[in-house]
């Protein structure tokens, strides 16, 4: 199994920083070659736009993003960084996302890797979305750290459940493209909690890591539950725990209690 680790923190002795060495420890000596993009020792450049395209333009007069992404990628005109994340991700049967969580979310620069690499053409095209995509077939995980306790993102926290914060990542991005997805791993405020419990999240996540064929993918409702309009159809019930269905009679409590009734705690 080819693993690549796309790893975004500034600090490499920080604790994201031991958890990507523990995946790299321990998937390797299970004997899985591993990848690593550090993208701020790369210097990863961020922002999409027309330094990510090499060579004619399709239109040099207007720039539509999605479009020229497309061209490139058949042309083979992405710029060299671009090009050389696509072929890891090519390569790769495991993709984990390695961040801390910054305002409910992933670092800007691994959001621009996402914007920049999983280009129209490459990761997404007219007809390839969700179990129909490009990266049907891998698998994908996200390994967070957090700076506040674990209670804050269960269903009555105040930051909300993790898995409704994550919606965008796991469904939008990964779900989006074809990826099968596995639950997140989170390490709860390691800045502020013992050596002795890093060191638990530590041994946590290289056995959540052994055990990787064994781990119930997140659910996403196939394209068969949505009806033309691309609303879940009326007799079918939302599992996913983010979404909820009117038309079945289905309230968003309903569904978000019933998905957290079959959730065993993140660690």
């Amino acid at each position: 199994m080819n693993v690549l680790i796309v790893f975004a923190h500034p600090e490499p002795a920080s604790f994201s920083g031991a958890l990507k060495n523990t995946a790299v420890s321990t998937l390797e000596a299970l004997g899985h070659p591993v990848a690593v993009s550090d993208l701020y020792r790369m210097g990863f450049e961020p922002a999409l736009g027309p330094d990510d395209f090499e060579g004619d333009r399709e239109n040099p007069a207007y720039l539509d993003l999605s479009r020229e992404q497309e061209h490139a990628f058949a042309n083979r005109t992405h710029s060299a960084d671009v090009a050389t994340e696509q072929a890891k991700v090519s390569e790769a049967d495991l993709l984990l996302l390695h961040f801390p969580m910054w305002w409910f979310s992933m670092p800007a620069v691994l959001k621009g890797w996402v914007d920049r690499v999983f280009s129209r053409g490459f990761a997404y095209s007219a007809g390839r979305k969700y179990e129909t995509g490009h990266f049907k077939g891998k698998r994908a995980m996200l390994c967070l750290s957090t700076g506040t306790g674990a209670s804050f993102y269960e269903p009555g926290g105040i930051d909300g459940d993790l898995h409704h914060v994550l919606w965008p990542i796991h469904n939008g991005i990964l779900g989006y493209t074809g990826f099968t997805v596995l639950p997140p791993f989170a390490a709860w405020m390691p800045g502020k909690v013992s050596a002795e419990t890093r060191q638990g999240y530590l041994d946590a996540y290289a056995q959540r890591l052994r055990t990787l064929d064994s781990a119930e993918p997140l659910f996403f409702h196939p394209w068969s539950d949505y009806d033309d309009s691309q609303r879940l159809k009326p007799g079918v019930i939302a599992r996913s725990g983010v979404q909820w269905n009117p038309a079945a009679g289905q309230t968003f409590e309903e569904s978000a209690a019933a998905f957290s009734a079959t959730q065993s705690p993140r660690a």
